[in-house]
């Protein structure tokens, strides 16, 4: 697959991803009511209502079934932490005059803000690595199949997720199996039997289970599985660890990545020594990808 975007391709994935975080930052903004989630959800730009309806037409149980089978292999080469994310650097948009943070800079700003309250040195590691898995629309992935809330599929779509009438015309309504509410899974089979909706957070988890612990695998495999931590939304698969994970860890992670973003740009020089260190405690030289 073509990994080479054109600037007009990467002007269109930051603009998507960024309408999308602002979408998601506001839609769980602490206090706000029922009414204003909707009346947010009406008002929401067009993009981002086109980007969630091609997202719930096209992520089928067959389509993530080929997507884990095509990465979670591993073969798109070995690169460093920092090799990683200098390719993720290259998704940026000069086109934007209101903003000159790279991508790496953005990913500080997450982990630093896990460092500076105190938390655990794998989880500022998770923090860093939480958005590397978005190398995906580097690989030539559409930004519906890298970005956006993430959910099960092979069972009933919950009407908790975002959007929900737009799985009107996703092909496995038409599949009697995949709707009813265990679908293809057992009850309370557990998150790790379940297939979610493919994107960053499935991938990057996969690529870093060989070295950070469970705790840290939760919160990049699931950071945006909203349906699930903000409105408790499929707890009838979930095993009694999955759910003590989302209440502690997955919550604990989600203000990280949601408000992060504006806050002061990194000193790279002055904290590389601290990540350069940190990176040789959990990653080996490379990592496969």
């Amino acid at each position: 697959m073509n990994s080479t975007l054109s600037p007009v391709e990467v002007a269109q994935a930051v603009h998507i991803e960024e309408e999308w975080d602002e979408f998601v930052s506001g839609r769980y903004k602490e206090g706000k009511s029922e009414s204003e989630f909707r009346n947010y959800d009406a008002k929401v730009v067009p993009t981002v209502a086109e980007f969630y309806k091609l997202n719930h037409e096209k992520q089928t149980l067959d389509f993530v079934l080929r997507k884990e089978a095509e990465y979670f292999p591993l073969k798109k080469g070995e690169k460093t932490i920092w090799e990683a994310a200098d390719f993720l650097n290259t998704l940026v948009d000069d086109s934007d005059p209101d903003t000159d943070l790279t991508q790496i800079e953005h990913l500080l700003q997450t982990s630093e803000a896990v460092r500076r309250d105190g938390h655990p040195r794998w989880m500022v590691a998770a923090a860093f690595a939480h958005d590397l898995g978005k190398v995906l629309c580097l690989y030539g992935e559409p930004q519906w199949a890298v970005v956006g809330d993430t959910f099960p599929v092979g069972c009933a779509y919950s009407d908790k997720i975002v959007f929900p009438e737009y799985f009107a015309n996703n092909p496995d309504m038409n599949v009697p199996e995949y709707q009813t509410l265990y679908g293809i899974y057992e009850p309370n089979c557990g998150l790790d039997k379940v297939h979610m909706s493919w994107g960053h957070d499935a991938y990057i988890a996969h690529v870093m289970k060989p070295y950070l612990p469970e705790e840290a695998l939760y919160m990049l495999r699931y950071h945006s599985f909203y349906a699930a931590h903000q409105h408790g939304a499929y707890t009838h698969l979930m095993t009694e660890q999955d759910k003590q994970m989302f209440a502690t860890w997955v919550l604990k992670f989600n203000p990280y990545d949601l408000y992060s973003k504006g806050l002061a740009k990194p000193d790279m020089p002055a904290i590389k020594p601290y990540y350069d260190d940190l990176f040789a405690e959990f990653f080996p030289g490379k990592i496969a990808w």
